[in-house]
């Protein structure tokens, strides 16, 4: 029996964009330990990536080819139009073809994926266990009657670990000529870069993400074992001598004792490459000690969810964070050399343009290394997703909308032209930034104060630039 895994993650960069930034860079983890699951337990399962391909044509032309008996395809939210049409061709192509889809959209909004009958099962919650099992039960043609398969938490040790070559040997076969298992997105992570995810869930309650966590994992974070963590970073280590990587974790640093005791593996190990992971501005300054650590271990840089510069509007989305912790955690960060990536969102409901405004003074006086903005997108099985459809705010009436990028506004109450020229006043240095910033740069490159002191020169006389 043959098993084609479909990765339809193109509403971002489209067809043909294999390294164009994170979503067109990196592998599904979802899709990569489901094949390592799958071939553990003798099963033949191949990859078709939609990011690899031309046009829908090229889709089905790749899909006659390979005569799968099974194809099984992962949605969130903002990739249920690309799953939907993938289920189209793949039943004109052979409408015996078993169709299953599973990931976080078909958990929190069952019934709209169940309504196309062309999808033989649906898989919510994690497939790890229930996914082979419906291969072998397909295989031994003993199909379940029920389309709806409800599936269990896996022990997280226990599973192997992500196959990047699914991912990495689909994208050569398409003539990607690729130096590294995935796309390294800044300066401080040189390539070859990988991703890992060492847990599952969160136990912080933000309105625009709870309790669609929960539903997904459970309450609580199920978390791997340091030595199956540094297990698989040996694994990549050996197989793609990588020279950075991130974690995908939610929130890696809610526990310090766990963050504690990776560092001193990893530095034991004898691993010097730097990383990437996501904390919270409270984390940070109640943990300034988890954060020298990190640093000294190899940590360049923080995803921080700072969200808004106005302390009501912390409160309203649940963060649980002040506006003085988000600066204080900023200036942490740069005291041990630790870049910032600020996630913010604009055009929260509730919001006004004042504190929008809160929101760009923070930013200016934070000054982070890298701007992430958002509009804020009201996202299926959150309470502030309730809270628009209840007050009938929402602007989304397609699923490609679900998209947290920052060109169009998805609520109402939001004035858009006021809202574009707060996207680009968040982002806009003052000039004493910008001239800390070169300082900062030629310092790190040239590691010496002459040399630093004669390109800025050069600098104020317009003949050279950062």
């Amino acid at each position: 029996m043959k098993t084609t895994l479909i990765y339809a993650g193109i509403t971002g960069k489209g067809f043909d964009s294999i390294g164009q930034g994170m979503d067109s860079g990196w592998i599904s983890h979802g899709l990569a330990i489901l094949s390592a699951v799958a071939k553990e337990q003798g099963f033949d399962v191949d990859l078709i990536d939609l990011r690899t391909l031309k046009d829908w044509e090229h889709f089905r032309e790749d899909l006659v080819k390979r005569k799968p008996d099974v194809c099984g395809l992962t949605m969130m939210s903002v990739d249920f139009n690309p799953v939907m049409q993938c289920v189209d061709v793949i039943k004109e192509v052979n409408p015996a073809i078993v169709t299953v889809v599973g990931g976080p959209h078909p958990t929190l909004d069952t019934e709209e994926v169940l309504a196309n009958e062309k999808i033989d099962y649906v898989i919510t919650h994690e497939g790890e266990i229930a996914f082979p099992r419906l291969l072998a039960a397909v295989e031994a043609r003993e199909r379940p009657a029920e389309r709806l398969i409800r599936g269990e938490p896996p022990d997280l040790d226990s599973l192997p670990f992500s196959d990047h070559d699914f991912f990495l040997d689909e994208w050569r076969r398409w003539g990607y000529a690729l130096d590294s298992p995935e796309a390294p997105f800044v300066p401080e992570l040189p390539p070859p870069f990988v991703t890992l995810i060492a847990g599952r869930g969160c136990i912080y309650n933000c309105s625009y993400c709870q309790p669609a966590e929960r539903i997904l994992f459970g309450r609580g974070v199920r978390r791997r074992s340091v030595g199956n963590v540094i297990g698989e970073l040996k694994h990549l280590r050996d197989r793609y001598h990588f020279a950075s990587f991130m974690f995908h974790d939610d929130t890696l640093t809610e526990d310090q004792e766990w963050v504690s005791g990776f560092c001193r593996a990893y530095r034991a190990e004898g691993f010097t490459q730097p990383f990437f992971c996501q904390s919270r501005a409270d984390i940070i300054v109640k943990h300034e000690d988890m954060v020298q650590l990190m640093a000294e271990a190899g940590l360049r840089g923080y995803f921080i969810g700072f969200e808004s510069g106005s302390n009501r509007v912390l409160r309203f989305i649940r963060k649980g964070t002040t506006r003085a912790q988000n600066l204080e955690a900023a200036r942490i960060c740069r005291k041990y050399g630790i870049a910032v990536w600020a996630n913010y969102m604009l055009g929260l409901p509730t919001e006004t343009e004042e504190e929008i405004k809160e929101t760009i003074s923070m930013l200016k006086e934070m000054d982070p290394d890298y701007y992430s903005p958002a509009f804020y997108t009201p996202h299926p099985g959150s309470d502030l997703y309730d809270y628009c459809q209840e007050h009938g705010l929402s602007l989304v009436t397609d699923h490609d909308s679900y998209r947290r990028n920052p060109d169009e506004v998805k609520i109402k109450g939001h004035d858009y032209q006021f809202l574009k020229w707060a996207l680009e006043e968040s982002r806009r240095r003052k000039p004493v930034n910008q001239l800390k910033r070169a300082v900062r740069y030629y310092w790190k490159r040239y590691a010496s104060p002459r040399k630093v002191v004669r390109k800025l020169r050069k600098m104020v006389a317009g003949t050279a630039v950062l």
